[in-house]
């Protein structure tokens, strides 16, 4: 499935990967500056959560709540790691059978850990304001 879309249709596109999505894993691959926070910002919001979304890049893992307070999920910065041995120490795992939303930037940093039910969304520049999305199993 494909979207092109700018900014503005970020709700629109946070619905659409939710009503579509065959899993709550959810990869974001994609160069620097493509928007990948920005739409796991949408996405948490789209969810049910108020909790400000940031990008986990120093602290490798944000964890957002429903306004319940109830855990909706985790957000994964895999940027900064070395090699795997990093994701797997800070128990990763862990996160991954916790049955919530898991989002991962720079899921090619882990290629081994990734579970096989994972949801993956690659996100293409096509100018300054215009992006291309395709959620792929």
């Amino acid at each position: 499935m494909e979207f092109i879309y700018r900014e503005g249709e970020l709700g629109n596109i946070a619905k659409q990967i939710v009503a579509h999505s065959k899993s709550k894993t959810l990869a974001f691959y994609a160069p620097m500056g493509a928007g990948k926070t920005t739409l796991i910002k949408s996405l948490v919001k789209e969810l049910g959560s108020n909790d400000n979304v940031s990008s986990p890049t120093f602290g490798l893992v944000n964890e957002y709540a429903y306004e319940t307070g109830e855990p909706l999920g985790y957000h994964f910065d895999f940027y900064r790691l070395k090699d795997e041995t990093e994701a797997m120490d800070m128990g990763l795992d862990d996160y991954l059978s916790s049955g919530v939303w898991i989002f991962m930037e720079w899921p090619e940093k882990i290629p081994s850990l990734l579970p096989l039910d994972i949801q993956n969304i690659t996100i293409e520049i096509i100018d300054e304001t215009t992006r291309k999305l395709t959620l792929t199993s």
